[in-house]
């Protein structure tokens, strides 16, 4: 089974300008995190492509300012990003048994 992550530092690139390829994923994924890591100010750059349409898998550049390594502020937004959707779940969830409850 292959990994569903990979780090790819081109020669001579620090830490901070990193691609992180994420297997099985696609915009669902990418746009969000994209969304969630540019809210960080020690980004000055970040975003994805996928590189074909039959391919699942996305490739995600992230450029931060000097010092700060790129896993940094990928790691921050997917734990962003995993709260506004506990939220979101958590949210549906009590508004749901607020209607059935409604109903009986």
């Amino acid at each position: 089974q292959s990994s569903t992550f990979e780090q790819v530092r081109t020669d001579g690139a620090d830490e901070g300008c990193v691609t992180f390829v994420l297997h099985e994923e696609d915009h669902t994924l990418g746009n969000s995190l994209r969304y969630m890591i540019m809210k960080s100010q020690d980004v000055e750059f970040c975003g994805y492509s996928i590189t074909h349409p039959s391919e699942s898998k996305i490739n995600f550049r992230i450029q931060t300012r000097e010092g700060i390594p790129a896993s940094e502020p990928l790691r921050n937004g997917l734990n962003n990003l995993t709260e506004v959707c506990k939220h979101v779940l958590q949210t549906f969830e009590v508004r749901l048994n607020m209607e059935t409850s409604y109903i009986r």
